[in-house]
């Protein structure tokens, strides 16, 4: 068989966020290498006879090192099987994704990508909280707030400065720093949500302005994996419990007329 590579974004938490495309490719794929941010429900779509091997890595703990996963790859591949990389969220989105498919070619190996659903819009719109809503917020900026050197990223003190929203991946570390940022801009009473878990069944959510937020962290235990989002949008959020309440009404009804 022809060595080969597709790298597959897994959506950002909620198994119900995969793509059709995502799922045929994890039922093709003689080995799975996924991440600690997938959720382990996708890995029913595997073969029986698929190899699964964890690569995750969290914050001071790494299963793997990125060279290491890369060489991974590549072994796997030239046994003439199908590898897919399942990443959480869009592998093009902050997860290395065309590092890794760069790689795997100079070895010759085919290689696909199928993009997935981005944890950076599908947390917040979880939460109602729209990136962007006419007369609120025109654009909206998606950080990293820690770069490869673990220092925070010079884009948050750019984007601090512009009325749009800022969405901040891997941040958490460093909310003291961002509140700093956006405090010296004169924003100590700009909306920001901290959304931990998002779109999983353990979601916690922790809404203030940047100057209350990091006691509204401290109160409601909020850690990482994190997302956060600042900006006006924030207080223009769409009220949706009504609605995931009558969907939940909808399942029990369904189930009780099944059984």
């Amino acid at each position: 068989m022809t060595p080969k590579l597709t790298v597959v974004g897994a959506g950002p938490g909620d198994p119900d966020l995969i793509t059709l495309k995502a799922i045929n490719a994890i039922a093709s794929a003689d080995v799975i290498m996924y991440d600690a941010l997938v959720n382990k429900e996708l890995l029913q779509y595997a073969s029986k006879k698929a190899e699964l091997i964890f690569v995750g890595k969290r914050k001071g703990c790494y299963a793997y090192q990125q060279n290491q996963i890369n060489e991974l790859i590549v072994v796997s591949a030239l046994r003439g099987n199908h590898v897919v990389r399942l990443k959480g969220g869009d592998p093009f989105i902050f997860g290395r994704g065309a590092e890794e498919l760069d790689y795997a070619k100079e070895y010759a190996i085919e290689v696909a990508v199928v993009p997935g659903i981005s944890s950076s819009s599908a947390v917040p719109a979880y939460q109602g909280i729209p990136l962007t809503k006419r007369n609120a917020s025109q654009s909206f900026w998606v950080i990293t707030g820690t770069t490869k050197s673990h220092e925070i990223s010079t884009d948050i003190a750019l984007a601090a400065k512009s009325t749009a929203t800022v969405v901040i991946l891997m941040g958490m570390g460093k909310l003291s720093e961002i509140v700093s940022i956006f405090s010296s801009e004169g924003k100590a009473d700009t909306p920001i949500a901290i959304i931990q878990n998002g779109t999983r069944k353990d979601e916690k959510v922790g809404i203030g302005t940047i100057s209350s937020i990091e006691a509204i962290v401290e109160e409601k235990q909020l850690s990482s994996p994190a997302i956060i989002i600042i900006g006006e949008v924030v207080n223009q959020r769409v009220d949706l419990a009504s609605m995931y309440e009558n969907a939940n009404q909808t399942n029990r009804i369904s189930q009780r007329i099944s059984a």
